[in-house]
C-alpha cells in the first residue's frame, strides 16, 4: 500500500489515501517518486477540462528512482534514476511515422487502464498515464526515460512537463531567432520555462506578462526584461516596448479566450503567435477575416512543446549543467500530497510558479 492523491469523481476534491499497487508485469516499471510538479493539466483534469478516465490517480510530472522491472525491460534497471513521460509516442502510428511524437494517436492510451485499488477494491486509472502524485507507481516502460545525469531528482520532475513544454514552445512551435523580441503571457512553471528557453535563443528583449504584480521579480530572475500587469491595454502597452510594432513572438501560457486574444494583438505584422495553454472547448476565440490577410501573422498550438522528450531531455540537460537553465528558481512550493489542493487555489488565484510535491 501506497499513499496517493485519488480524484474520485470530475469536480469531487481529492482525496489522500492509501492504494494497492500491483508488481511491475511484463514491459512495466515500478518508481519510487522523488518529486511531482503540480501542474495546469492536473486542474484540468480534476475539474473536466480535459478528460480521462475517474476515478483516477493524478500527477504527470515527476521523477523517481526505479525500483523493480518487469520482464522484457532493457534500459532501465533497478536503482535507476528516471523522468516520467506522461505522452509517451507509440511509433506506429501517422503522426509517429512522419516524426510529430507529440501527436502520436496512441499516446494516451494507457490512461484507461487499471492502475491500482483503493482498501474497499476500487478500481483507479493513471490519470495522464504515470499517476505521479503519489509514493509510487506503476508504468509502461516507455512511460520512464534515464534522468540527466548531475541533475538533482527533485528538480528534475520539472523535466516531464513544464520545462519540455516551455523550452519546445519556444525552440520549436516559435523558432524564436536570436535577436527577436519575445512576450510571454502567463508565468507559471510553463511560463518561467519560456523566459528561460527565450534567454538561451538570444531573445533581445523579453516580457513578461502576468495578472500578478508579486510575480515581478520572478519573471526577472527567469530572464524578463520587462514585465507587464495584465490588462485591456496590454497590447498597447506591448507595442510600447517594441517600437510600435509589436513582438516578433508572443508566447501564451494561460489558456483563456482573453489572453489567447491579447497574445495575438500583441504581435507584429507577419509574427508567430504560439497557444500553449489549455481552455475549454466551450471557449471561443474569434478573428474577423480582413485581420488575418492584412496582419499575416500565424496562430499555432502547441503540444507538449512539439517535444520529442529521448532528443530534447539531453539538450536540456547539458543547458542546466552548464547553468543556462536553473530549474529550482521555478519552484516557489515544496508540498506534501495534502498540500495539492491549495496549490490548486493558488493557480487559479495565479499565485507563484511551481509547486512541487516532495516525497
Amino acid at each position: 500500500m501506497v499513499r496517493a492523491a485519488v480524484l474520485p469523481a470530475v469536480g469531487a476534491p481529492l482525496e489522500v489515501t492509501d492504494i494497492e499497487l500491483p508488481e511491475p508485469g511484463p514491459g512495466q516499471v515500478r518508481v519510487r517518486l522523488a518529486a511531482a510538479g503540480v501542474c495546469h493539466s492536473d486542474l484540468s483534469l480534476s475539474n473536466g477540462t480535459m478528460r480521462v478516465p475517474v476515478p483516477a490517480v493524478l500527477g504527470h510530472e515527476g521523477a523517481g528512482t526505479v525500483l523493480s522491472v518487469g520482464e522484457g525491460v532493457t534500459h532501465v534497471a533497478p536503482g535507476d534514476g528516471v523522468v516520467l513521460n506522461w505522452a509517451p509516442s507509440c511509433g506506429s502510428c501517422h503522426h509517429c511515422g512522419i516524426g510529430e511524437v507529440w501527436l502520436c494517436a496512441n499516446a494516451l492510451t494507457g490512461a484507461g487502464n487499471i492502475h491500482a485499488r483503493t482498501a474497499d477494491d476500487t478500481e483507479l486509472h493513471p490519470g495522464l498515464n504515470v499517476a505521479a502524485f503519489a509514493q509510487e507507481t506503476v508504468v509502461a516502460a516507455n512511460c520512464v526515460l534515464p534522468a540527466p545525469d548531475g541533475v538533482p531528482l527533485t528538480d528534475a520532475a520539472l523535466l516531464g512537463c513544464a520545462v519540455l513544454t516551455g523550452y519546445g514552445a519556444v525552440h520549436h512551435c516559435a523558432r524564436v531567432r536570436a535577436g527577436e523580441t519575445v512576450v510571454v503571457f502567463g508565468i507559471g512553471g510553463v511560463g518561467l520555462a519560456v523566459l528561460q528557453s527565450a534567454r538561451i535563443a538570444g531573445a533581445s528583449k523579453i516580457i513578461a506578462v502576468d495578472v500578478s504584480p508579486e510575480k515581478e521579480e520572478l519573471a526577472r530572475a527567469a530572464g524578463a526584461s520587462d514585465y507587464v500587469i495584465a490588462s485591456g491595454t496590454t497590447p498597447r502597452a506591448i507595442r510600447e516596448l517594441t517600437g510600435g510594432r509589436g513582438a516578433d513572438v508572443a508566447v501564451e501560457c494561460v489558456g483563456r479566450p482573453v489572453t489567447i486574444r491579447g497574445a495575438w494583438d500583441s504581435t507584429r505584422r507577419g509574427g508567430r503567435t504560439t497557444v500553449v495553454g489549455i481552455g475549454g472547448k466551450d471557449q471561443q476565440v474569434t478573428f474577423n477575416a480582413l485581420e488575418i490577410f492584412h496582419w499575416g501573422r500565424s496562430l499555432t498550438g502547441c503540444v507538449y512543446g512539439n517535444s520529442d522528450p529521448a532528443r530534447d531531455l539531453p539538450v536540456l540537460a547539458e543547458h542546466i549543467r552548464a547553468g543556462r537553465f536553473d530549474l529550482s528558481m521555478m519552484v516557489t512550493e515544496r508540498i506534501a500530497l495534502d498540500g495539492i489542493p491549495a496549490a490548486f487555489d493558488n493557480m487559479v488565484a495565479g499565485k507563484g510558479g511551481r509547486a512541487l510535491v516532495v516525497f
